[in-house]
């Protein structure tokens, strides 16, 4: 981290002087790698980081709305027990009535 602050005053400009590219030359491979197309001396493309970033964020996701599903099934199953507690004493209740 501590790299990275000594270069976060650089511009674009500055960058591209110091690899000795043309400016425009820079902004394409930033675009290219933003949209995952750059790919890394031939052994690890940026487009499939991209897309096991995309997996565990839907990963995320589901396992957010699993937990969440699985806290309803919970209360409902408790709801349920209790309608058929209510259910119970019901029938109980009529049955000495009519005794």
């Amino acid at each position: 981290m501590a790299t990275l602050k000594r270069w976060a005053s650089l511009d674009a400009y500055d960058v591209a002087a110091m690899l000795d590219v043309h400016s425009g030359m820079l902004s394409r491979w930033r675009k290219d790698f933003r949209d995952g197309k750059l790919i890394d001396d031939g052994r690890v493309k940026i487009a499939d980081i991209a897309e096991e970033k995309k997996e565990f964020d839907r990963i995320a996701i589901l396992e957010k709305e699993n937990y969440r599903l699985k806290q309803e099934n919970k209360l409902l199953k408790k709801w349920q027990r209790i309608l058929g507690e209510q259910h119970q004493k019901n029938i109980n209740l009529s049955r000495e009535t009519e005794d």
